[in-house]
């Protein structure tokens, strides 16, 4: 599975950014898909997760509520709806694909990244 990371840009502090993880292969449908990101000078860290079939979802809790992952498998893409932005959510959001898992050694699959740039 090969994943190509989209929709990043500079957002205001309270706007909205929606990134996009298209994916190449027949087993798209197969993975759980996750996004993660990663500040400046600090580890990548969990944003959120969906099952194979969109049926579950996890979100860490710094994003609960304000961000939403969702997936249509017909066209093969993983989206992360972020609204209310922070400054502290500047970061490169990457997407993965695996077990639906919170800890990114635990994906099998990694895009290049987007940056994702929040200004207050």
């Amino acid at each position: 599975v090969q994943l190509q990371a989209s929709g990043g840009g500079l957002a205001q502090a309270g706007g909205s950014l929606r990134l996009s993880c298209a994916a190449s292969g027949r087993t798209f449908s197969s993975y759980a898909m996750g996004w993660f990101r990663q500040a400046p000078g600090k580890e990548r860290e969990f944003v959120a997760a969906i099952s194979w079939s969109g049926g579950s979802t996890y979100y860490a809790d710094s994003v609960k509520g304000r961000f939403t992952i969702s997936r249509d498998n017909a066209k093969n893409t993983v989206y992360l709806q972020m609204n209310s932005l922070k400054p502290e959510d500047t970061a490169v959001y990457y997407c993965a694909a695996g077990p639906l898992a919170r800890r990114a050694y635990e994906y099998d699959y990694w895009g290049q990244g987007t940056l994702v740039t929040v200004s207050s």
